[in-house]
């Protein structure tokens, strides 16, 4: 069993007890021998890190110094496999992307590939799993990199747009943490990164995937952002793993797609019906409403984290063939900028906007849930937000 030595006869405190806290206690009993392993879950300004060699931080903590001896589930893992690892980050389509990856390459290699990270289990739940040969496809949100002082070897950087400023407060402190994914990498490693990121420093070879050259590919997951996913994942799987096109063409219509994002749920008396919850930012509904070709309403709207909705209230005032259904906080925060045609609608939640959506769209068309806002404040988290969206279609 694969054991880390770097613990053996060490204090530990687990800063953070949820369930990548609890991950982090059992792989700590598992895979270390440290003297003492000690909880902790207050704030900063109440941590005493005097009489510990390490600080296990779980992701979401806020932090905003970084010294030594703190470390991470992320850093851990990239810090023993980092060889093994493709990590992929973006504001949008990582989940996608690190999930067609992962099913590319399990259907075309006799190799043994993990997915893990922000999309399933907590990454030190696969540590004595990992195998020299294992490819580890690690999707990476941005608390998992804030302070990461290790990165993979393959890095990918889809995309970047205003997200998490409630925590990170400005673009740039969030544009800096995606950056880690490539901050520590080497000549030796390699970084595919989208055309839309703007220029970071890297000593990685790099590789620019620009929108404009994606080629078709024949998907049962809808949209132009999608297609694009599969073009990373397309050069992935022929360029670093020499895996024939044609091979990875026909194993790319084979992926069903994720829950929550822009999965089409059902049909219920005449309308059908898309579960876009996991879509918190103004770019993700445009790309929404432009994949499916039969769409005539949408419901926007969740919690207001600060970020601006501008490209969205220009595109609502742009294109009237949609109707508009705008709830809760940022919902209110957009309709108060285009109100006035009578496709422009306010209702108070999501319940809401359900029934409202079964009255004006038109038998024959689709409704899609595409917040551009995030979930919390209403909803335990997008999850939640899609399968209440179900219940309430009645699907």
């Amino acid at each position: 069993m694969k054991t880390y030595d770097k613990f053996d006869g060490k204090s530990i405190l687990i800063w953070g007890y949820g369930r990548e806290g609890k991950s982090t206690e059992n792989f700590l009993k598992k895979c270390a021998n440290p003297a003492k392993i000690d909880i902790f879950e207050g704030k900063r300004d109440e941590l005493k890190p005097d009489g510990y060699d390490y600080i296990i931080k779980s992701p979401g903590i806020v932090m905003d110094d970084d010294p030594p001896g703190f470390t991470s589930q992320t850093d851990i893992l990239l810090e023993v496999y980092k060889k093994n690892i493709i990590g992929v980050t973006g504001t949008k389509g990582k989940s996608t992307t690190s999930a067609l990856l992962h099913h590319v390459l399990n259907e075309c290699l006799d190799r043994d590939v993990i997915l893990l990270g922000n999309i399933g289990k907590p990454c030190l739940d696969y540590f004595d799993s990992i195998r020299d040969d294992t490819i580890v496809v690690f999707e990476m949100s941005c608390h998992q990199l804030a302070h990461a002082r290790y990165s993979p070897h393959i890095a990918v950087f889809l995309n970047i747009y205003e997200e998490h400023l409630d925590y990170y407060h400005t673009f740039d402190n969030y544009f800096r943490a995606k950056c880690n994914i490539t901050a520590n990498q080497t000549g030796d490693d390699i970084l595919y990164i989208g055309d839309q990121v703007p220029e970071i420093p890297t000593e990685a070879r790099k590789i620019t995937v620009s929108r404009g050259d994606t080629p078709h590919f024949e998907l049962s997951i809808p949209g132009k952002h999608n297609e694009y996913n599969a073009y990373v994942v397309f050069k992935i799987a022929t360029e670093q793993f020499g895996i024939d096109p044609d091979r990875v063409r026909e194993a790319l219509k084979t992926f069903k797609g994720l829950p929550h994002r822009l999965c089409f749920i059902g049909e219920k008396d005449g309308i059908k019906y898309y579960d876009d919850s996991i879509s918190t930012i103004p770019n993700a509904t445009i790309e929404a409403l432009e994949a499916i070709g039969d769409v005539r309403s949408v419901i926007i709207g969740g919690l207001d984290r600060g970020i601006s909705y501008d490209i969205l209230i220009d595109f609502i005032k742009a294109h009237d063939e949609y109707i508009y259904i705008f709830a809760y906080e940022s919902g209110q925060k957009i309709y108060e900028s285009v109100k006035g045609p009578d496709n422009r609608i306010l209702v108070s939640d999501l319940k809401e906007a359900v029934e409202k959506a079964k009255s004006v769209t038109p038998r024959g068309s689709s409704c899609i849930l595409s917040p551009a806002a995030a979930s919390y404040g209403y909803f335990r988290d997008f999850e939640e937000r899609g399968d209440r969206f179900r219940e309430f279609c009645g699907l």
